[in-house]
């Protein structure tokens, strides 16, 4: 399977919207270092046989999917329903189009209720072969559950986002957790024995929603993974700043990079 970065930034990407000259606020990023100019968080999966599964739908989706060459899947699994992970829902059209027919998307009942009472017409029966608008086929989940996604196993669990809540997804060896402050002992449960773990990490410090740096650390040592790689960084997570000082098995993501893992098990 291959895990592509569509984007690893948080809600407000890197850089941020303003600046002394309208060209973006960096924070402690280097803006002379492309690996810190960072999209809002999605990931996209790749099976050997083909079968493709994106991460949420955020608003800068059109660029990420054109820049990785990605241009036919049938599946979305949703997060959650904040404005990063879903305003850019409607680009999905172009790949209804691609494909001829509605795209499977995988969620708790809350978020794709959600979802249907802000798209509504995203959810309507679609218009093949034309497809006016976007067109999503609702596929409700139980945290905790292996669900059967393009014909693999996967275990999507509960994450505690502040005052909301948020999906985290294992599959095989892998998973993905962003937007996620604290974990359930269910969760942890469902992330034992992970080999490679993508993470919220958005800032050094403690925050009320995202995971930090000690935060993150905590897991590690717990869960004992060989690979982390952070992502959903803030304007805090400098690249060369974490080149320097993250420990061994410990990454920053980066928009554009991929890698590989064992394909999940197939469903039943």
């Amino acid at each position: 399977m291959k895990v592509s970065v569509l984007g690893c930034g948080g809600s407000s990407g890197v850089p941020a919207l303003g600046g002394a000259d309208g060209h973006g606020q960096w924070g402690a990023c280097n803006p002379d270092e492309p690996r810190n100019r960072r999209s809002r968080a999605s990931i996209f999966l790749r099976m050997e046989d083909g079968c493709g599964v994106l991460v949420d739908t955020g608003p800068d989706l059109r660029a990420q999917l054109l820049a990785h060459g990605i241009s036919a899947f049938d599946n979305i699994i949703y997060t959650h329903t904040h404005a990063d992970h879903v305003a850019g829902i409607d680009e999905i059209r172009g790949i209804n189009r691609q494909i001829g027919k509605a795209i499977n998307a995988y969620a708790t009942a809350e978020v794709l209720a959600e979802l249907e009472a802000r798209f509504a017409y995203v959810f309507k029966p679609c218009t093949p072969p034309h497809f006016f608008r976007a067109a999503l086929q609702s596929h409700p989940i139980t945290w905790g559950q292996p669900v059967t996604i393009g014909g693999f196993e996967f275990v999507l669990f509960e994450q505690n986002h502040g005052y909301v809540t948020s999906t985290g997804i294992r599959c095989g060896s892998f998973a993905y957790s962003t937007d996620v402050v604290e974990l359930p002992e269910a969760s942890l449960e469902c992330l034992r024995g992970v080999q490679t773990w993508m993470v919220d990490c958005f800032q050094k410090t403690p925050h009320g929603a995202h995971a930090w740096l000690d935060r993150v650390m905590e897991w590690k040592d717990r869960l004992q993974p060989q690979r982390i790689i952070l992502t959903h960084m803030g304007t805090e997570m400098d690249w060369g700043w974490m080149q320097e000082n993250l420990p061994d098995g410990v990454e920053a993501a980066w928009d554009g990079m991929s890698f590989e893992v064992p394909d999940p098990p197939h469903g039943l």
